[in-house]
């Protein structure tokens, strides 16, 4: 799909209807700009794979979107309780967006426990359908519900849609040899039917999905295809949906160029992919599976071709201690994990400063302290990866800012890695990882040459005249060290954990050079070259919202709700959290106050107000959730007021 400019503003969130249409021997179609989806049920009714289909179709259809998976940490938890509720937010519209939105326009619950978790966050006069076959007493009782919510009167404010999905599920599968539990399963592509009719979106690409999906099964295909077909047939023809809405493609939303949907995980995967071609380097991940940073493995491995060697470890350490040994070698070595997989990491990853080798650690972080929230989010590591090593050990940071900008913070956080032989943190979350948004497929002219030159010989001389390779002669711009394939006549060297004598690397306890070498690797990373941070200030604002990470699309939203209420406010956006941007201090001094939103209790703050002496207000929300557009709004708001 192409296009010409980006749309200059996100609007509030929430469906605005626009014209209303009556073909001929047709339902009424009203045409809107936007759309909030949210498809809830039990982890075991395919929520995840139904929000998935519909969000494929609709990058498809050309509209802008952005997604927000939500699950439980569990293999299958708990049936029709509120702990096991799964669900899938889909946010899409005929022009650029930036969030998963804030409040539904519309609820598909699967059950008692799906529609009591998320009424809440439904606006009155919204519509809401709910599978009716399983609101039985039983059902009811075991989330609270002393009386049904369909009959109380308690669900009056909202378009209530009743909906035997179950039992007209099975009843469309009666002429397949199924049996009735596994019939049921297919309600969730029923209910994916429906809301395709609902929404327009097209049908080809997920009947070709599920043929290829159950391609050994084919009657299992067949089941799902007259499933997914009966559901779009009860939406044509039923009185209780009158209407079916249209929401046009986002024509003037992207750039021209070829598009696909992406998440943060598999963009960061290519990213690594993309980056080792560049650098002309094969790319080896040490890994240990850990929510929500698996996927990047399971990606990974994909990739043989590509000169991709993956190892799946048998714990957080040896993941780690392979990789460094890759690099160490000569490859592009990657580990990932969350937060409770980089404590565990913090060892190896003093021993990569030591060595002064090129690694990245791709920590995508979760809800903490200890196991925490493994499927929900946060950025409560950021003060982890700058200070959780003993001694001075400065490692780079890089984070990236929605899904599709995953790509470009793996080629970054390369490049940082391989010019000055340095371990680098990239700082995803579980946010970015799982969500979705439309991604441009770059031209390879327009990826950065990485290419690595590895040392050849000797580069010192002695006084006598003997010339001789020195592992830590660095270079003067750099302060990077050479880096030496194992295996090369000439050039053997020490290396290890303990202190490194300056130039020669031999093993050395003298203070003088400790102290020496100390100061030396800080400031290589403190000499690291990043961009100057950007400021968005049309209106010469007097106060600036300070971002870093996921928080930029709810930030920005936020902003853009501001700006059309009339009020002035400025915003910049963190890519570089180690070494900070050096225009930074004087980009915060510019403003009387400086508001930071952030996923954690103050971390980014606590480093801006230590480093700039700035008097920085910070904002904090640690429920697992991404924050909402209308809150930061609200926020920002008082603090322009005060």
């Amino acid at each position: 799909m192409t296009s010409q400019v980006s749309s200059p503003a996100e609007q509030a969130d929430g469906a605005v209807v626009g014209e209303q249409r009556k073909p001929a021997g047709a339902k009424d179609v009203r045409r809107l700009d936007r759309v909030i989806i949210r498809f809830a049920g039990d982890s075991g009714d395919g929520m995840q794979l139904t929000g998935d289909r519909f969000t494929s179709e609709t990058a498809s259809f050309g509209n802008d979107l952005s997604t927000l998976p939500n699950f439980p940490a569990e293999i299958r938890a708990p049936a029709g309780t509120l702990p096991g509720v799964s669900s899938f937010q889909l946010h899409f519209a005929d022009h650029d967006i930036l969030t998963p939105g804030d409040a539904p326009n519309v609820l598909v619950a699967m059950n008692p426990a799906a529609l009591k978790a998320n009424i809440d966050d439904m606006p009155r006069g919204a519509e809401i359908i709910v599978n009716t076959d399983e609101f039985t007493k039983r059902a009811m009782q075991k989330v609270g519900y002393a009386t049904s919510p369909l009959e109380d009167g308690s669900l009056d404010g909202y378009n209530l849609h009743p909906v035997p999905l179950t039992t007209m599920t099975v009843e469309a599968l009666k002429e397949f040899d199924l049996s009735r539990k596994e019939a049921e399963r297919s309600k969730n592509m029923f209910a994916l039917g429906l809301l395709s009719w609902m929404y327009h979106r097209p049908t080809e690409g997920t009947e070709k999905f599920l043929t290829s999906k159950f391609a050994k099964k084919p009657d299992i295909a067949a089941a799902n295809i007259a499933a997914f077909r009966a559901g779009w047939n009860f939406g044509e023809t039923t009185e209780d949906f009158a209407v079916s809405y249209e929401v046009a493609p986002a024509t003037t939303a992207f750039p021209p160029g070829v598009y696909r949907n992406i998440s943060g995980n598999l963009a960061l995967a290519y990213g690594l992919i993309a980056a080792s071609r560049q650098a002309d380097l094969p790319l080896f991940l040490g890994s240990y599976p850990i929510t929500p940073a698996s996927d990047i493995l399971h990606e990974l491995s994909k990739h043989k071709n590509f000169g991709v060697r993956t190892f799946q470890a048998e714990d957080e350490i040896a993941g780690i201690g392979a990789a460094l040994g890759a690099a160490f070698g000569g490859s592009l070595a990657v580990t990932t994990t969350s937060g409770p997989g980089v404590a565990l990491k913090s060892e190896t990853i003093g021993l990569a400063v030591s060595l002064e080798l090129p690694l990245l650690i791709v920590d995508i972080q979760r809800g903490g302290p200890s196991t925490g929230l493994p499927t929900k989010t946060e950025q409560a590591d950021l003060l982890q990866a700058m200070y959780g090593r003993n001694g001075e050990a400065p490692v780079p940071v890089v984070a990236p800012r929605t899904p599709a900008d995953c790509f470009d913070a793996a080629l970054e956080a390369a490049r940082i890695a391989l010019a000055y032989r340095t371990p680098v943190f990239l700082l995803s979350d579980g946010y970015l990882a799982n969500g979705s948004e439309p991604w441009r497929i770059p031209e390879l002219d327009e990826l950065p040459d990485l290419a690595v030159q590895f040392a050849q010989g000797p580069n010192h001389t002695l006084g006598d005249g003997t010339e001789v390779f020195w592992p830590y002669k660095r270079d003067p711009h750099t302060l990077a060290r050479p880096w030496a394939l194992p295996g090369t006549p000439g050039l053997e060297h020490r290396i290890g954990g303990i202190e490194k004598q300056d130039g020669t690397g031999n093993i050395s306890y003298d203070p003088a050079n400790h102290d020496f070498m100390v100061r030396t690797r800080q400031a290589k990373v403190d000499g690291i070259t990043v961009p100057d941070v950007e400021v968005d200030d049309p209106d010469g604002a007097k106060t600036l919202v300070l971002g870093w990470g996921s928080t930029y699309g709810p930030i920005t939203a936020a902003v853009r709700r501001l700006r059309a209420a009339g009020q002035a406010i400025a915003q910049a956006h963190l890519r570089h959290l180690n070494p900070f941007p050096h225009n930074l201090g004087a980009v915060l001094k510019q403003y009387d106050k400086v508001v930071i939103p952030e996923m954690n209790l103050g971390q980014l703050a606590t480093l801006v107000r230590a480093k700039y002496l700035v008097d920085a207000q910070s904002h904090n929300q640690v429920n697992g959730m991404p924050f909402k557009a209308e809150q930061l709004a609200t926020v920002l708001k008082e603090a322009i007021d005060d």
